[in-house]
């Protein structure tokens, strides 16, 4: 028979609840991973719609350490009823074991079949495309945010930064004046 101090007990039982907390906290929380700055100003945003992902091996850990993800080229195509995510660079976790899978390979998103259907009938028409926006860990599962996007022209970006130059400017001034 062992016997053990009730203050090994008392501190053994906090580590457990620490331990508990860290965990639920991290199941619970919401964080953004990436974002995919140019979706703004490169797009006009339609409508947006939380996907799952189906991710291989160190992925979800990768993303967890929040390892380098880049948007770069990255389209949403719908084919034979699935969504599809292109191009979504996903860095290679440094520690893991086994062979890690493509950085660049498609991975299929989770979506419910009347919001496909939706996307793909808006994408039918003329200039409609589907992009991510971001990547984050929602209720310990990892999410993207996709959104229904219609390229700006040339002319509506000028115009737009246009704009966003004037309304810094009226700031400054409004600022000084006081």
């Amino acid at each position: 028979m062992v016997l053990v101090s009730t203050e090994y007990l008392k501190n053994l039982s906090l580590s457990i609840q620490h331990l508990y907390n860290i965990n639920t906290l991290k199941k619970t929380e919401e964080f953004t991973v990436a974002f995919n700055k140019e979706a703004k100003a490169e797009y006009e945003l339609i409508e947006t719609y939380e996907a799952g992902i189906v991710l291989e091996g160190s992925e979800v850990k990768a993303l967890r350490n929040k390892q380098t993800v880049s948007f770069k080229d990255s389209f949403v195509r719908i084919e034979n009823g699935e969504a599809w995510l292109y191009n979504l660079y996903i860095a290679p976790y440094r520690y893991a074991t086994l062979k890690p899978p493509d950085p660049l390979r498609k991975r299929k998103l989770l979506l419910h079949k009347r919001e496909i259907l939706k996307l793909l009938g808006k994408v039918q028409q003329k200039g409609f495309t589907i992009i991510p926006l971001r990547v984050y860990f929602k209720n310990g599962k990892v999410k993207v945010e996709i959104a229904l996007a219609k390229g700006k022209k040339i002319h509506d970006r000028r115009e737009e930064l246009r704009e966003r130059d004037i309304k810094r400017q009226m700031e400054r001034d409004l600022k000084n004046w006081r």
